[in-house]
């Protein structure tokens, strides 16, 4: 008779076989990775050259030492170090500063001036004679390695003067000749701190003198396009961060050229915020129509990004209807008390930017109820095209509002006339003689790109003030004098400061 093992007999054996079996694949899986391991340090020993590494360490294993670095201290050294190098960067344009300011007060404005100066476009052109250009006179320019190789002139400035500006205007003759006493302190400036790059003063009146001197080449179209009070560091150093409402006439009287003018008008004053700032753009008719729909009762910061986002939505604008400039003027207070409450803005100056070819009434009494008596808003009034029956309306708004009033005929008179602003935010830090020193934040500057591509750079700027007693009271901006410092020298300073501990 034969019976089958039991069900518990017949589970013992395979469990025991499962056993023995999982114990053979363990031990061949380490072997595997003995094997694998050794393998990979042969090969690793072989080509890496690490005991000959280890051999050259012993031979002078008893020349070092280890030595605990205290974290804290390391990190204090570092901020000491990096605090000296700003504060040579700006005493650097304090200097200028006080050259600049000491030079008007003993400049005399005179009309008829007669100056030959080095303009920066005009530099060793000749014409067809073989004759130099007048204010284009030889100037050396030899490349320098400090400056990326660019020929450049290290014992004299040039001056820069905007396309659409006369270069021999009494203004700007007159500026560029009491200027001219910075080129002692730019060379002086240099030879104390050889780190040094471009210094320079921007002038209010448009021109703009450069350390070293180099020549400026137009573009194909034989413009260039640059101002200096555009720039971020002029604009941070002239004015405080300031809030802005634009407001823009679209009724049916603004057609054609009109509105053309207003909406480069626009683009002129969003040239002129920065990252500092925050702004929005309102059309009116018999209705409000914000430029961006999303953006209704806020303001955005004057960034690259938003203000061209703006732009594109201007040229979507067109003429038609009735002007309600009460409608426009009550929606920019309240949107400007809002915001602030929020406090999420500059949290200092505050502007409504009024354009438009007309206003038939001086609507005192919305002044009266959001602005009056602390006048906290300033009133910037743009009168567009050649007709004057409406201007003394806005001339009395600007001047009831701590503002400022201009008319703007003609593209060409664009750029001058929003730059008028500028000024009449500048007067209290004028009339205070604050001379704050402004580091812009970093930005992307193409004149010293090296093999590495374009070069991360920053600005320290300081502005200039008249201190000419007839004068001092009516705050008058000079200017900014400024220079830039690559931000890779930050990082070659903190290096050479580990290098050297």
């Amino acid at each position: 008779f034969w019976s089958s093992p039991s069900i518990t007999q017949r589970g013992s054996f395979l469990g025991g076989m499962r056993m023995e079996l999982g114990q053979g694949w363990g031990k061949s899986v380490k072997l595997w990775a003995s094997a694998f391991g050794g393998e990979i340090k042969s090969i690793a020993a072989k080509y890496s050259g690490s005991q000959l590494l280890q051999k050259k360490y012993k031979e002078y294993e008893k020349d070092v030492a280890i030595e605990e670095i205290d974290g804290l201290q390391l990190v204090k050294k570092l901020a000491k170090n990096m605090e000296e190098m700003f504060h040579k960067k700006s005493e650097a344009v304090r200097r200028l500063v006080e050259a600049a300011e000491d030079a008007y007060l003993k400049h005399e404005f005179d009309a008829d001036l007669q100056y030959e100066y080095f303009n920066a476009v005009l530099i060793n052109e000749r014409d067809e004679e073989g004759n130099y250009l007048e204010l284009g006179k030889e100037f050396i320019l030899v490349p320098n390695d400090h400056f990326n190789n660019l020929p450049v002139n290290i014992s004299l400035s040039d001056v820069q003067v905007p396309t659409n500006m006369y270069n021999k205007d009494p203004a700007i003759v007159n500026g560029v000749y009491w200027s001219e006493s910075l080129n002692k302190v730019f060379v002086d400036n240099f030879d104390r701190d050889p780190s040094l790059i471009w210094q320079y003063f921007g002038s209010a009146k448009g021109f703009f003198r450069q350390y070293p001197g180099i020549k400026w080449e137009p573009d194909e179209n034989g413009v260039i396009a640059f101002d200096c009070r555009n720039r971020k560091w002029y604009i941070q150093a002239a004015t405080s961060p300031k809030d802005v409402v634009i407001l823009v006439d679209v009724s049916g009287s603004m057609k054609g050229l009109r509105l053309t003018i207003a909406k480069q008008t626009v683009s002129s004053i969003l040239d002129t915020l920065g990252d500092d700032d925050f702004f929005n753009i309102i059309a009116y008719n018999e209705e409000l129509h914000y430029v961006e729909p999303c953006l209704n009762g806020t303001l955005v910061q004057a960034d690259r990004a938003n203000k061209e986002h703006f732009r594109e939505h201007l040229d979507k604008l067109f003429a038609k209807g009735i002007g309600m400039l009460d409608i426009a003027l009550n929606e920019a207070f309240n949107t400007l008390n809002e915001f602030n409450h929020t406090g999420q803005g500059s949290i200092c100056s505050q502007a409504i930017m009024l354009i438009t070819d007309g206003a038939v009434d001086t609507y005192d009494t919305i002044f009266a109820k959001y602005n009056w008596p602390d006048r906290k808003v300033r009133i910037f009034t743009y009168l567009i095209g050649r007709e004057a029956a409406f201007a003394d309306n806005l001339k009395w708004m600007a001047c009831a509002n701590k503002g400022f009033f201009t008319q703007i005929s003609t593209l060409a008179d664009v750029q001058e006339n929003v730059m008028e602003y500028l000024h009449v935010l500048s007067r209290p830090k004028v009339i205070d003689q604050e001379h704050d020193v402004v580091w812009t934040e970093a930005y992307i500057d193409s004149t010293l790109a090296d093999d590495q591509g374009l070069v991360l750079m920053t600005t320290v700027a300081m502005p200039v003030f008249s201190k000419q007693n007839e004068t001092r009271s009516k705050g008058i901006l000079l200017g900014v004098v400024g220079t830039d410092v690559p931000v890779k020298d930050t990082k070659i300073n903190v290096w050479h400061h580990l290098h050297f501990l």
